[in-house]
């Protein structure tokens, strides 16, 4: 009932007030439709009626020691990519994280009032060495970093899935900490969990993600995402038998894009029967093309213009440093360190 009545609140929020939301997304990779229907289009839609922060967060992905050549190429995909599909940088402010220094520096000030118990309960860090991550430091203190990054910037709300939740009660617990300790310094943000889409399947059945390669890129050639519908892991039910649409991973990927009324009929036939997996991937297929295209002319322009990405990334992280400089500002006064006075 807690939960209810905190996420009624949340959302009352959303719905009549100017917040600042901020959110970050890895370089890791090409950003594929799980990532769009996952937090990218509620990214896009929240920019109309608050104010922004939205940032490509590589220092956070140095915690998988990628390839230097992969994370600059990934960042300037991912720029890219948001921009093509409707990020307004005029409104919102949009930068690389590396590019803001004041956060490598408030994530140490905020290293020293947080307790290792509190990090050591973190779930993610243990998940990550499970899956095969070689463990280090900056995986282990992620949650500081990404703390200084929803701290500095005076965040309201903070996008994330159900599986980050316990990231933001540790920034809220860490503020409350500093608060506290040396009076109110940070705005407590708030976790807007994105609620609205389930797992995005992949094509294997799991969730789509880059570490199983199993994604459908955003903006994958027709060819080869027309490839990858059809091998998406179905199960061995005849055609001409009824088929269950909720266990179904095509079906699954059919909500996504395809209109109430055609969905109505692809469960209907599924039901009865007489309709087979490969019919239904064709049809995906489609639909997914047809659902990005509007924004396949303006992802291929900004290939051939990314001096104009990277003139947008470089605003962004001036915008980004204004607020910056001022927050940690204020947590070296409280902290007997002195103003900072940035570059």
């Amino acid at each position: 009932m807690a939960g209810h009545k905190l996420r009624q609140k949340i959302e009352y929020r959303i719905e009549n007030f100017d917040l600042r939301v901020l959110s970050g997304i890895q370089p890791s990779g090409r950003l594929h439709i799980g990532n769009y229907f996952g937090a990218m289009r509620q990214h896009l839609q929240l920019q109309a009626d608050h104010d922004c922060f939205y940032f490509i967060a590589d220092f956070h992905a140095l915690t998988s020691n990628p390839e230097p050549g992969d994370i600059a190429r990934y960042t300037l995909d991912v720029a890219m990519d948001y921009i093509a599909l409707g990020l307004d940088t005029d409104k919102t402010v949009f930068w690389r994280q590396s590019d803001v220094p004041e956060v490598t520096e408030l994530t140490w000030l905020l290293s020293c009032v947080t307790p290792m118990g509190l990090l050591q309960r973190c779930v993610s860090f243990k998940d990550k060495v499970a899956q095969g991550l070689a463990p280090n430091h900056g995986l282990f203190a992620y949650p500081v970093l990404q703390a200084a990054d929803i701290l500095i910037y005076k965040s309201d709300l903070v996008p994330v899935g159900a599986d980050q939740k316990q990231h933001i009660e540790v920034t809220r617990d860490i503020a409350g900490r500093f608060n506290n300790d040396y009076g109110v310094v940070f705005t407590i943000p708030e976790a807007h969990i994105i609620e609205s889409v389930a797992v995005v399947p992949g094509t294997d059945g799991r969730k789509m993600s880059k570490s199983y390669d199993n994604t459908i890129e955003i903006f994958e050639p027709e060819e080869s995402l027309r490839k990858k519908i059809m091998r998406i892991v179905t199960d061995s039910t005849p055609v001409a038998e009824p088929k269950d649409p909720d266990r179904c991973n095509v079906f699954a990927l059919l909500r996504l894009v395809a209109s109430p009324q055609e969905l109505a009929d692809w469960e209907n036939r599924y039901r009865t029967g007489g309709t087979g997996y490969s019919e239904a991937k064709k049809r995906l297929a489609e639909l997914v093309i047809d659902y990005f295209k509007p924004f396949r002319e303006k992802r291929a322009d900004l290939e051939h213009n990314s001096a104009y990405v990277r003139d947008v990334l470089a605003e962004g992280a001036r915008r980004a440093r204004a607020v910056a400089g001022q927050t940690l500002t204020a947590v070296r006064n409280a902290m007997g360190l002195g103003a900072y006075y940035g570059r």
